[in-house]
């Protein structure tokens, strides 16, 4: 089995890399993927956090919201300087 593949402009053949995940490690909630994504693939939420301090601020982090709406066009990952977003080619 293959995966999606289409063409440029210029006939070029391109696979195009949809996002699997956001390491919420590395992501440091900047927000700049979810305004570069035009599909409303991702959303900032709270940081899960392992101590008991009582922050008034939390920290934020972006996490897939809809991993279905991905084009593959990677504007998410081009704009991280964290690079905590992966991709991955989609089989047929």
């Amino acid at each position: 089995m293959g995966n999606i593949t289409g063409t440029t402009r210029g006939g070029a053949p391109w696979e195009p890399q949809f996002v699997v995940a956001i390491d919420g490690r590395l992501c440091i909630g900047c927000g700049r993927c979810y305004k570069a994504c035009a599909r409303e693939v991702l959303d900032l939420v709270e940081r899960e956090s392992d101590d008991d301090e009582s922050d008034d601020d939390q920290a934020m982090v972006m996490r897939v919201r809809d991993a279905m709406d991905c084009i593959g066009c990677q504007a998410c990952s081009r704009v991280c300087s964290k690079k905590a977003i992966s991709h991955a080619p989609a089989a047929l």
